[in-house]
């Protein structure tokens, strides 16, 4: 019930966290918009490119085993060869993501530090106040509670 009573001094310190993590949040997306875009263009111009090498490259080894024996060989050893380029793929692909920071990661970082520090506010709210002992003067009891 005393969060309740303390939601009118903490309001502002609230709002400006909330917009700080506000531009946070902006700034993550926008970063991952901008290494997003730049992955898609360069691996779309490298997959092109390389299509075209490996089509390229599989009409002449058709065209070179065309009129011998082996042709059909050839062909097995072609698909074999993008099957083992694709698994090499899959496995330097799922290394790179492990290394990939994860997504909206300052501001997680961020929220963990001020969960503390909100937890660190409401415990010393949470506190009993100490009360005057007999020896003290009540008014020194009060003194010391609004002393900064």
């Amino acid at each position: 019930m005393r969060v309740l009573w303390l939601l009118p001094k903490a309001a502002p310190t609230l709002l400006r966290h909330l917009g700080a993590y506000i531009e946070l949040v902006a700034f993550d997306l926008e970063q991952s918009r901008r290494d997003l875009t730049a992955k898609v263009l360069v691996l779309m111009v490298a997959g092109v490119c390389v299509f075209f090498a490996v089509l390229m490259g599989c009409v002449v080894i058709v065209a070179l085993t065309w009129d011998t024996p082996y042709r059909v060989a050839a062909v097995a050893w072609t698909g074999g060869a993008f099957l083992t380029v694709a698994v090499l793929a899959l496995i330097y692909q799922s290394k790179a993501m492990k290394q990939q920071k994860p997504f909206l990661d300052s501001v997680k970082r961020e929220w963990q530090e001020d969960v503390v520090v909100l937890e660190n506010i409401l415990a010393e709210h949470e506190r009993p106040r100490a009360e005057p002992t007999p020896a003290e003067p009540v008014s020194a009891a009060a003194a010391r509670r609004t002393a900064p």
